[in-house]
Order: structure tokens, then C-alpha cells, then sequence
């Protein structure tokens, strides 16, 4: 798992990028959460012995980074992460400067300015832009060919994440970074990652939001684009498991929203053709397990002489969708440009429609 917010089960994404342990978030404006979804394969402790570990855990126990100013703001750090040891000498570091466009980081901030004031200096993540509408973007980076910027990107991620995680093994995945867009350039406001080839159909690995950016749809946002990508993709798509509780609250939230959404546009169009849970899959790339679930989480599935029916009135989905609404900001599917990356041979990815629709007429 790459890094600072990949490698380890626990807290998973929230709608508004908060992280799940429930910790306080404290970021302050200079002048005028992150969460994450297991992965269990990776153990960055793996060969250490009793002793190391130990020490290990003296180490990391104690946070050794007190805040970061990235951009306009200043955050408070709530966990240690692995800086090397010469940014915080002394063994907890007031402060670390980020450049906000590609999270190189600094001791003082006078260093930070002489960086940003270099010759063609880079206002925006490396990588291409795959997405932007209005004053936001998206990014997509390999982990593979920037290894310094999603290194750092885990790094400091680390910093408001409670468990152990690498940082060093970006290589196998892709990051999503989300900027806002301005006349200085374009500042990462929040990322997600996902694995270049997922054996589980997993279409995010890490979500994070930055404190100072929370509260803004950020965190649903991003969730939203992961299943677009899917969509693209033209497979199915689940995020990383297990989910916290309050990842698992996050996510219901959107597949409930995206579902009714879809409900809906069947009906206005076409409410006497048959609508199958394989359909809702393939308008929404959401996977079965998790359209089943949520399914009956509205109590729209009934189980009538032996078979399970969809129980969907109209009255019923307008109720529920004012409890559940699409909100903004919206994923706009004509404004991404971008290809998906293809290894082999796509049938037989199981995920995907195609390997779907061809098991089904082999009569699987």
C-alpha cells in the first residue's frame, strides 16, 4: 500500500473529509480529513523483532511534527509521521512549509518563498489534468513516475492518520489530486488513490480532505469521481475494505443517493421496462454486494413467493430522495477526459460488463 493514508484497516472516508477516530480538527488561515480505507496486504512491520518493534512503537507514538502551513492556512498535526529526522532535530518540529503545488516541504517558511520564486515554477501537481470545471481540477498522478510528490503527499497524510502505514511503495497505484483553481495556480485541496490492477474490484484505496478544506463537499465529491472513473472504465467498483463505521455511513450516503438518482431517471423514461440489480449496476458502477445492501437499507427489496422484487413507486423515491439528495459539488462526466489504463485482456477482468455480459450468454 502506498503510503501515508493507505496500509492499514480502520478509518474510511467521510462525506466531508473528516477523519473517523473521532479526533478534533484544528487548522487556522494564515491571513485571511483525512480518512482512509483498509489494506491489509502490505505489513510495514514485517521481519522486525520483538525489540524493534518496540522501539518502533516508542518512536511513533508521539507526534513529531506540531502543524503544517501549506497555502493559506496552518493545520495542526494530530500524529507522527516519518520525516527524516533533520526536520525535527529536536524531536517535535514547530512547523513544516509545503508548497501547496507540489508539496515540497521546508524547515523555514523563507525557504519555502525562495523555492516558489525559481524560474518556471510548476503552480499545479505533476501529471495530466483529467478534469475542470469552474474553479476546480483533477490530476491524475502516477505513483510510479512522481515517486517524490505522492511520497510527500503520504507524508503528510500521515500526520492526520493513527495507525502504521508505508510511504515509500506509490509505484502500484494512481492518485487523484482535487485543486482549486485560481490566478496563483492550482492548490490540492484533497486526493484519492487506487491500485493500477485491483484482484477485489476496489476502485479507491485512500481518501483525504485537508482540515482547512473540509466541510465543503469535498470528501462526496471525490467519492463520486472514483465511481466515474469506473464508469469509464465500464466495471463495477467498491472502495477498499473494511470500512469504519462512519465510512460505511459516508458511502451509504452516496450509493443511496446515486441509486434513487438512477430509480428515478428509469422511471421518467422507461417504467415499464424491467430493471434488474445487474442494470442499476451498470448505470451507476456501483458494485451488486453493495447495490443489494443499500437496497435494503430503503426497504426498496421485498421477497415475494421465493423471489426478491424491487419495490419502487414513484411517491416512495421522491421521499427518499429528499432524504437523500445529490449534492454539490457534482461530478460533470462531460468535463473528464480521460482514458482508462488497460493491462490485458479486458473480458477477463471479472469486474467488468463485458466479462460480465459474456459469462452470462456462456450461461454462467
Amino acid at each position: 500500500s502506498p503510503a501515508a493514508a493507505e496500509g492499514a484497516p480502520g478509518a474510511a472516508p467521510m462525506e466531508d473529509g473528516t477523519e473517523s477516530s473521532g479526533h478534533p480538527r484544528h487548522h487556522h488561515p494564515v491571513h485571511g480529513g483525512p480518512s482512509t480505507v483498509g489494506d491489509l496486504e502490505h505489513d510495514e512491520h514485517e521481519g522486525l523483532d520483538e525489540a524493534q518493534l518496540k522501539e518502533h512503537e516508542e518512536v511513533t507514538k508521539v507526534k513529531n511534527i506540531k502543524r503544517v502551513h501549506i497555502g493559506r492556512n496552518i493545520m495542526e498535526c494530530w500524529y507522527f509521521s516519518p520525516f527524516p529526522k533533520e526536520y525535527f532535530p529536536t524531536g517535535l518540529a514547530e512547523c513544516l512549509h509545503f508548497c501547496e503545488f507540489t508539496l515540497r516541504f521546508f524547515r523555514t517558511r523563507e525557504e519555502l518563498v525562495r523555492y516558489q520564486q525559481k524560474p518556471n515554477f510548476p503552480r499545479h501537481p505533476p501529471g495530466n489534468e483529467i478534469y475542470r470545471d469552474g474553479d476546480l481540477s483533477v490530476f491524475e498522478v502516477d505513483g510510479a513516475t512522481e515517486k517524490i510528490y505522492c511520497q510527500n503527499l503520504c507524508l503528510l497524510a500521515k500526520l492526520f492518520l493513527d495507525h502504521k502505514t508505508l510511504y515509500y511503495d506509490v509505484d502500484p497505484f494512481l492518485f487523484y489530486v482535487l485543486c482549486e483553481r485560481d490566478s496563483n495556480g492550482f492548490a490540492s485541496v484533497g486526493y484519492f488513490s487506487k491500485e493500477k490492477v485491483s484482484d477485489m474490484g476496489f476502485n479507491l484505496a485512500c481518501i483525504l480532505v485537508w482540515p482547512a478544506h473540509q466541510r465543503k463537499g469535498y470528501g462526496r465529491f471525490i467519492i463520486s469521481f472514483s465511481y466515474e472513473l469506473s464508469k469509464k472504465e465500464g466495471k463495477v467498483g467498491s472502495p477498499e475494505k473494511p470500512l469504519s463505521d462512519l465510512g460505511a455511513v459516508s458511502y451509504r450516503s452516496y450509493w443511496c443517493a446515486a441509486l434513487i438518482q438512477a430509480l428515478q431517471r428509469h422511471m421518467d423514461g422507461r417504467p415499464q421496462q424491467p430493471l434488474s440489480i445487474m442494470d442499476l449496476c451498470r448505470a451507476t458502477s456501483i458494485m451488486s454486494e453493495d447495490v443489494v445492501s443499500c437496497l435494503q437499507y430503503l426497504s426498496l427489496l421485498r421477497y415475494v413467493d421465493g423471489y426478491y422484487v424491487l419495490y419502487a413507486p414513484r411517491e416512495l423515491l421522491e421521499e427518499l430522495a429528499g432524504k437523500y439528495p445529490v449534492k454539490e459539488p457534482v461530478v460533470d462526466s462531460e468535463k473528464l477526459h480521460w482514458a482508462p489504463l488497460v493491462l490485458g485482456d479486458g473480458k477477463r477482468d471479472k469486474f467488468s460488463f463485458s466479462a460480465k455480459l459474456s459469462a452470462r450468454g456462456d450461461g454462467a
